[in-house]
């Protein structure tokens, strides 16, 4: 699996080859810096480390500073006081199983990617802050006539008498609504603008202008594609040596 570290720019619309407006969510998703290589023999299981985004020295813990130098980036100041912008160490996360051979200090952009693929897409959506049972999960209220007074956007009872004298776990009431990780998978790569940093996704992504957002490959694709620059598959032979047909 592959994947990049990107910032939400916004939304807006292109036009396809047959004039059709395809609204898209731009994503800055370069360049990311490989960090770390983990494997199997050095710490049990197989991943790669990516950072993203420009940060000052000043503003990194000193845990995060030594994890940066120990894999060769390092802030060398000119100046005592004089703080030094680092690329690719601002966010950082890791990918499993990254489908592309890659070595620490390597420079990944977005044409990772090609036009026509399939990403899953994760980001944080937005926060609404303590909302009620309207907002939150769609409740209808009471009546706004017939004597309602004080019920048009209350949750109702939620008690059960004596038994269970309880209330239900899970119950839904008013609360803390957003800012929560969510992903939305199946989202089509429409244009990849490598000398920009810039992915056209179809469709909409969590979280607000500005925000961090992962872009991988779709782990569940949409029946009878394929992903365009991942390896290609050879039809399976049969005894006689030809093609076997394929199942209905």
């Amino acid at each position: 699996m592959i994947g990049l570290l990107g910032k939400k720019m916004g939304q807006t619309r292109v036009y396809d080859a047959q004039g059709n407006a395809v609204h898209v969510t731009v994503v800055l998703a370069g360049p990311n810096r490989v960090l770390q290589c983990k494997t199997n023999d050095s710490d049990g299981y197989n991943s790669v480390q990516l950072g993203f985004g420009k940060q000052k020295d000043s503003r990194l813990t000193k845990a995060k500073l030594g994890h940066l130098k120990k894999f060769g980036v390092e802030a060398k100041r000119e100046e005592p006081k004089t703080p030094v912008v680092l690329d690719g160490v601002q966010w950082i996360a890791e990918f499993r199983d990254f489908g592309k051979p890659v070595k620490t200090g390597d420079l990944l952009n977005v044409d990772l990617f090609a036009k026509g693929d399939w990403i899953d897409a994760i980001g944080t959506t937005k926060g609404r802050g303590f909302e009620g049972v309207v907002g939150r999960h769609g409740f209808a209220g009471g009546d706004s006539t017939h004597g309602a007074k004080g019920w048009h956007r209350r949750a109702g009872a939620i008690g059960c008498r004596l038994f269970p004298g309880t209330v239900r776990r899970g119950l839904k009431m008013p609360g803390h609504m957003g800012q929560v990780q969510r992903t939305v998978q199946n989202l089509e790569v429409i244009q990849v603008r490598p000398e920009d940093h810039v992915l056209l996704i179809k469709g909409a992504i969590p979280g607000a202008t500005g925000d961090y957002v992962i872009i991988r490959e779709a782990k569940k694709r949409p029946l009878g594609t394929k992903f365009v620059k991942g390896p290609a598959q050879t039809p399976k032979k049969g005894k006689s040596g030809a093609a076997a047909p394929a199942k209905k």
